[in-house]
């Protein structure tokens, strides 16, 4: 059977989107929140020499009249002025530095870090601008470890059992697992002395093995008395967890007050001591919308840009680009440049004017959210914005992520104004956050003694107008906002 192999040509049209470098910059600075668009802005100003801050004429002149204002008497000399044609100044400068020089020839070198071509030192500048890096749980643990007086076997098990730690600081493996007498040189007594010690340092409950040894470590270690803590914990843990707390002082023969007071002093101790090494809290948060309630009974909304700097073209190297007597290759390197300048100018006066848009319209929308609060938050679409800012909603989805608003509740993400939802009795469009923020409050004022359930929550949250919720679905909202069930939540 013979094949027969022929070529032939197909023409067939077809569209196809192409995202060019512009759109691509521009996508980025839109997603971008306040704090990494300043970074953004300052690697630019860096890496491109025809991008620069423009400076107000009036701030200009403000700082050169402070700085005059400033200036000591002595000093002054070395102004030049500007009502004359300047050769009396000119000739006091050249004498100033003829002076300046002999004070450098009497005074010897100036102490600066630079490199013998007259450049900045790169590594020491990057040395100084470097952040401290924190210090992690097993090099804390370590240093420690190495003023431990301990045998060699046992120093030699302890590195070991810090290696073998969590973030948390738990040992999460068996002693018997890390003996190995064919690779270690010590035997299962070095590794229960070595954790003996290792519990002791700093901080309060690292090697424990289980979150009740943490505990009974961090108390022992307490200069506070805690023997009625440590009893608790002791003998009834199983009867704390499940908060059976009028069995535990009938068998330990004290009151169910005691108890709770013995609960809210060991609520202070931490339960995951590791941590505490290279913990950085406090992490910034910039809003990058403010929504202020005006006279009118509505809401202003205005960029917090009061912080970004005002971006500009150099005017010295625009009129060079368009030099034709300047070299091919130096043109096409500035033309480059501030094609470039041009692009990232553009893109971020696009982040400003959507991300308003997309802000004014969440606040007509959720009007009742800032006038009334969180059971007022309305089913929210990102379509129904995008549609009527004129966008697709990926570049909504874009604008949100990351942003913060400042509003009369707090500091806000962008996105939480975003979510579906159902109706009440009264056929009112109801977020799902509402629903919870309702769920919550019920729980905050049920009687603590008597604790409702999930079918009595939901009966709550129809009483007030939530509509027909499941069961599950409660049970669901309980657990994402973290509240325990009724068993637990329980205060004798």
């Amino acid at each position: 059977m013979a094949m027969k192999l022929s070529m032939t040509g197909q023409m067939r049209m077809e569209q196809r989107m192409k995202l060019a470098p512009r759109m691509i910059q521009s996508m980025e600075v839109l997603q971008l929140p306040l704090l990494a668009l300043q970074e953004k802005i300052e690697a630019e100003l860096n890496s491109n020499p025809v991008l620069e801050v423009a400076e107000d004429d009036q701030q200009r002149r403000e700082n050169a009249e402070a700085a005059a204002a400033e200036t000591p008497a002595d000093e002054q000399e070395m102004i030049v002025g500007e009502d004359n044609d300047h050769v009396e100044d000119f000739q006091r400068l050249e004498d100033a530095g003829e002076d300046f020089d002999e004070y450098l020839d009497k005074s010897g070198p100036p102490q600066t870090y630079h490199t013998g071509g007259g450049d900045p030192d790169k590594k020491m500048e990057a040395l100084l601008n470097t952040a401290a890096q924190t210090q992690s749980l097993n090099d804390w643990l370590k240093e420690q470890w190495r003023m431990a007086d301990a045998n060699d076997k046992v120093r030699a098990a302890g590195e070991l059992i810090i290696d073998y730690l969590d973030e948390k600081g738990y040992l999460t493996v068996r002693l018997e697992q890390l003996h190995n007498a064919d690779k270690h040189p010590f035997g299962i007594e070095h590794l229960q002395a070595a954790l003996e010690m290792i519990q002791k340092l700093d901080p309060p409950g690292v090697g424990a093995r289980d979150l009740r040894e943490c505990l009974l470590i961090q108390m022992r270690q307490c200069p506070d008395d805690m023997s009625f803590e440590i009893e608790l914990v002791s003998n009834h843990w199983a009867e704390l967890l499940e908060n059976h707390l009028p069995q535990i002082a009938k068998k330990a023969n004290c009151t169910v007050e005691r108890i709770n007071q013995a609960i809210e002093r060991m609520s202070k101790l931490d339960t995951s001591p590791g941590l505490v090494a290279g913990r950085t809290d406090n992490y910034p948060i910039n809003a990058d919308i403010l929504i202020e309630p005006d006279d009118e009974g509505g809401y202003t909304v205005r960029l917090t840009d009061a912080y970004m700097p005002n971006l500009r073209i150099n005017g010295f190297y625009r009129k060079m680009a368009q030099n034709r007597a300047i070299d091919d290759q130096t043109r096409e390197f500035l033309l480059k440049n501030i094609r470039s300048a041009q692009w990232f100018m553009d893109a971020i006066e696009q982040r400003q004017n959507t991300l308003l848009k997309v802000a004014r319209a969440i606040v007509r929308h959720q009007h009742g959210f800032f006038a009334r609060g969180k059971l007022y938050l309305k089913p929210l679409p990102m379509a129904v914005i995008a549609e009527e800012v004129g966008v697709h909603i990926a570049t909504v989805s874009r604008a949100v992520a990351g942003k913060y608003v400042q509003c009369p509740q707090g500091i806000l993400p962008l996105r939480s104004f975003f979510s579906g939802g159902l109706e009440d009795d009264d056929g009112r469009q109801l977020s799902y956050d509402a629903v919870k923020a309702k769920l919550e409050e019920i729980v905050n004022h049920e009687d603590k003694s008597n604790p409702l359930n999930d079918d009595e929550i939901r009966a709550k949250l129809a009483e007030a107008g939530m509509g027909t919720i499941a069961r599950r679905t409660v049970a669901k909202y309980r657990k994402i906002l973290n509240i325990p069930t009724a068993k637990f939540r329980r205060k004798y």
